[in-house]
This record gives C-alpha cells, sequence and structure tokens, in this order.
C-alpha cells in the first residue's frame, strides 16, 4: 500500500521532469518570455511564439465553461430538488453516455452539426462572414463533452447534504428556493467549486474533437467567429511527423509542460478557494 501512495504521489513530479528535460532544448535556447508571448510561429526558421496556442487555448475554454456551467447548475438543482427520484434515475444512464463516447464522435458529429450550423445561420445572423470552423465551434462542443463530467460532480455534491439543513430551513418559514439559494448552496460551494475546477482542467487539455472543429489556423483570434488553434491541437497535429527535428520536437514537448503547468495550477486555485472558504 505504501509503494502504491508512493507512485501515485510520484507521477506528476515524474510527468513533470520528463517533458521539462524533453523541452530542455528549447527552454535553454530561448527566454521564456519569448517563448510564451510571441505571436510569430515559423519552426523553419527557428521563431517558436507560443502566445498564438495559449490564447486560443484560453478562448475555447473559457467560452466553453461560460456555455456549460449554468446548464449544469440548474440541471443538477432541479433534479436533486423540484423532482422526483425517477427523473434522476432516468438522468444518470444519459449522463454516463454522454461520458463515455470517444472525442473523435464529438468531433465529427461537430463537423456535420456544428459547424455548417455557424457557417449558414448563426454567422450570417450576426453580419459575420466565415467556414463555421471556429473558436465558438470548439466551444460548443466541448461543453457539451465536459457537461457530463461536471453535472455528475455537481448532484452527488447536493445529494449528500444531509435532509436535516434543508428540512429546517423549510420548517423556519423559507420558501424552497431560498432554502436552496441560502442553504443548499452555501453547503455545496466548495465542491461546487471544485466541479468547475476540474471541469476547466479537463477541458483546457481536450484534443482531438477541438482540434477537429477550431480551424487550427496559427493566429489570434480577435472574435467566438475566428479560427484558432489550441496547444493540445498543436502536439496532435505535429508530434509524429516532427520528432526527427530536435527543436521542433521540444518545441511539441514544451507545448505538453505548459499544458501540464496550467492544469496544475487550476487545481492549485481551486484547493485555495476550498480551503479558504472552509476556514469561514
Amino acid at each position: 500500500m505504501l509503494v502504491s501512495l508512493l507512485l501515485v504521489a510520484a507521477l506528476p513530479f515524474l510527468l513533470f521532469t520528463g517533458l521539462y528535460l524533453k523541452s530542455f532544448l528549447l527552454i535553454h535556447d530561448y527566454h521564456l518570455s519569448d517563448l510564451l508571448f510571441s505571436k510569430e510561429w515559423k519552426p523553419a526558421s527557428g521563431k517558436f511564439g507560443f502566445y498564438p496556442f495559449i490564447i486560443g487555448s484560453i478562448w475555447v475554454t473559457l467560452l466553453a465553461m461560460v456555455i456549460s456551467a449554468p446548464i449544469c447548475m440548474l440541471t443538477a438543482i432541479y433534479v436533486t430538488q423540484y423532482t422526483k427520484k425517477t427523473m434522476l434515475r432516468i438522468l444518470h444512464p444519459a449522463i454516463d453516455i454522454l461520458a463515455g463516447i470517444p472525442s473523435v464522435v464529438y468531433g465529427l458529429w461537430g463537423i456535420l452539426v456544428i459547424v455548417p450550423f455557424i457557417s449558414k445561420y448563426l454567422g450570417p445572423l450576426f453580419g459575420v462572414k466565415t467556414m463555421g470552423y471556429s473558436i465558438l465551434a470548439a466551444a460548443l462542443v466541448l461543453s457539451i463533452m465536459i457537461i457530463p463530467f461536471i453535472l455528475n460532480i455537481i448532484i452527488e455534491i447536493f445529494k449528500s447534504i444531509p435532509i436535516e439543513l434543508k428540512e429546517a430551513s423549510l420548517s423556519l418559514g423559507a420558501t424552497q428556493w431560498e432554502t436552496i439559494k441560502h442553504v443548499l448552496f452555501k453547503k455545496a460551494l466548495p465542491g461546487i467549486i471544485a466541479a468547475h475546477g476540474f471541469g476547466l482542467a479537463r477541458a483546457f487539455g481536450e484534443t482531438m474533437a477541438v482540434m477537429m472543429v477550431v480551424g487550427n489556423v496559427v493566429k489570434l483570434p480577435h472574435g467566438v467567429f475566428d479560427p484558432g488553434y489550441t496547444l493540445p491541437a498543436l502536439i496532435a497535429n505535429n508530434y509524429g511527423e516532427m520528432m526527427s527535428i530536435p527543436r521542433y520536437d521540444a518545441a511539441l514537448m514544451f507545448a505538453a509542460l505548459i499544458l501540464l503547468v496550467v492544469s496544475f495550477f487550476f487545481n492549485l486555485i481551486m484547493h485555495f478557494f476550498i480551503a479558504r472558504y472552509n476556514k469561514y
């Protein structure tokens, strides 16, 4: 058991060390600020600017969270507080099915449905001419992918709240909605923060589905209808054929290192907020 514990605890450090050593050639030759904030990506000319990929990943992730977060919260409140348990028993298999669908299937669905919808209807509605492959298409597909992940956690959090808290609030004259807003939501807040934090980290690293609909154009997006390029898509599109070029290979390893560090900080910030909330 101790060996298993040490192995699990060591895995993040082993991942970080391996990626750092593989990307050391790039880190040694270039200043870190040039790599993170340069807009030029021309590997043949020795220019490795990751800024467009970082911004593309942030755009897609945050927009996906803006879409999915209220849906998850409202659904979880409705099925745990307003409906009969039969509805929850029906909903759980649907959530599990959504969670188990391979990401490539979501990507194909995005190409067949979301991309044409944006190019033919949504873009013209806002006076924008677009092919449909865009930040918005990737965010819509990604939001659907992370809904079951976040929703399952929030439902379990609400189910774990002692029924006595709800009954005490109702017995004092509070309405159902007042009880949810002032008692249950306050009790569940640390878990809700954690659920969205883990969902954020999960969304930031999603690869295949996003890569298929985001456009994969190396430029800074200026709106949700613009194409973009994410860090995971950069690795997936180029790694196999670029392994023989040392500096290019190091650049892709550095992209993976950025993803690992960002995911670590997402989780660290969520744990900080939870600990700070629980203190008070």
